[in-house]
């Protein structure tokens, strides 16, 4: 596809003929297709936020665990780092305009980020082993690796529960989802003590890993008053921290409140998306239930899931930022030159609590006439829109944490 220099927010502009086919191409594509092409394509029952081998990805060797023993799928330095990849973009307006956005890692960035990736393996058993797979890449790249630009990365290998495991349910394996968290405090304790070296630090988790962190933030950070004081920001999407009713802190966290403003760090931002509200057996959006069992959040009384708006985190309506990768060996990837695409003003999002649920509402925003794709529930509305919980926010999420990280940087001159 020819390039030409334009003058669209600096960026390169994509002649008329090329623009058209990218239109036609993306407007036959549901949105939810493009990114289960990489993000997961057989969603299991249970909690399986499922980001499958990429296409045509090969295996990897095995990694080389350093010398706590820990895998990392992502770090600073390492060769072929999949969150430190390509993150040029297409970005596709409502009215047809089409250019592409640049964008690259920091070099030497003084903040760090602590990924955990949701549920990807489908290793046989309740737990996976410590080999780097394809999913594990794939859930990289497109949740990790545009934090990039504003921190360095870093994501351990860990013993999630998989697939398998979770078709038994969400709270049928007690033991397993142990295993699992026991294997994210191992890489943390070791980070903390090896790598992080006073850093300010973000963490950055979704389904089971947003599971997994919760737990590691309980035990690790919430009582720790010199760790509290390093932390950014806290995204904890699909995980269902909770909160008293009409409360910002207390029930999940004793001292880690939910953000107001991005203009205070050491916050959470949390929060599940859905198009209507999620129904009584729902798995997110509800106290005491689904994927509140992997974090041992059994209570019920006087609570209400959080949730914070990542496109206005002081509260109201604001259009989301989305963006997903580009999933190879698909028309769209024949046209879509770069590997990502993204959506402006196409959805907007606010936060609403009613009928025992709270919940990121997600709506379509689109003018008439906008051939761009949709958003819908395919894996039913227990799911709502979970799978695609980061990247229909991943621009905002991304803001949110550079403003933070400005604000921590002015608290701590």
């Amino acid at each position: 596809m020819t390039r030409r220099t334009g003058a669209v927010n600096g960026a390169a502009t994509i002649p008329n003929p090329a623009r058209r086919r990218v239109r036609a191409v993306l407007s036959r594509t549901n949105l939810v297709t493009v990114v289960r092409a990489v993000l997961g394509c057989c969603i299991l029952a249970g909690l399986t936020a499922a980001l499958p081998d990429p296409a045509g990805a090969a295996v990897p060797p095995p990694a080389t665990p350093d010398a706590a023993g820990t895998v990392w799928l992502c770090r600073p330095g390492l060769a072929n780092d999949p969150c430190t990849a390509d993150l040029d973009t297409t970005v596709v307006e409502g009215d047809g305009r089409v250019h592409v956005q640049a964008s690259s890692p920091a070099v030497n960035s003084p903040y760090d980020c602590f990924y955990v990736y949701p549920t990807v393996s489908k290793q046989q058993g309740a737990n996976a082993n410590l080999r780097i797979q394809p999913a594990e890449i794939g859930a990289a790249v497109a949740q990790a690796s545009r934090f990039s630009p504003v921190c360095s990365v870093w994501a351990p290998i860990y013993r999630q529960r998989t697939t398998a495991s979770l078709e038994q349910g969400l709270g049928a394996n007690p033991a397993a989802d142990a295993v699992s968290y026991a294997s994210v405090l191992s890489a943390w304790r070791d980070y903390l003590a090896h790598d992080n070296d006073g850093r300010p630090i973000v963490f950055i988790g979704h389904s089971q890993g947003a599971a997994m962190l919760i737990r590691l933030l309980r035990s690790q950070v919430d009582n720790d008053p010199a760790l509290r004081s390093r932390v950014v920001s806290i995204i904890l999407a699909g995980g269902n921290v909770t909160v008293p009713e009409g409360r910002s802190v207390g029930a999940t966290f004793d001292h880690l409140p939910l953000c107001r403003s991005t203009s205070t760090p050491g916050c959470v931002i949390a929060y599940s998306s859905f198009p209507s509200r999620p129904p009584a057996d729902s798995l997110f959006g509800r106290v005491g239930q689904g994927v509140s069992l992997q974090s041992g959040q059994t209570a019920k009384k006087g609570l209400q899931v959080a949730c914070v708006n990542p496109a206005d985190v002081g509260g109201g309506t604001a259009d989301l930022q989305p963006y997903f990768p580009v999933p190879p060996g698909t028309k769209a990837a024949s046209v879509v030159t770069t590997p990502w695409v993204a959506f402006p003003n196409l959805l907007s999002a606010r936060c609403e609590s009613r009928g025992g649920a709270t919940w990121l509402q997600v709506t379509d925003v689109a003018k008439s006439g906008d051939q761009r794709p949709v958003v819908t529930e395919t894996q039913g509305p227990q799911w709502g829109f979970h799978v695609e919980d980061i990247n229909l926010a991943l621009g905002n999420l991304v803001e949110d944490v550079q403003l933070q990280e400005a604000a921590w940087s002015a608290a701590h001159r």
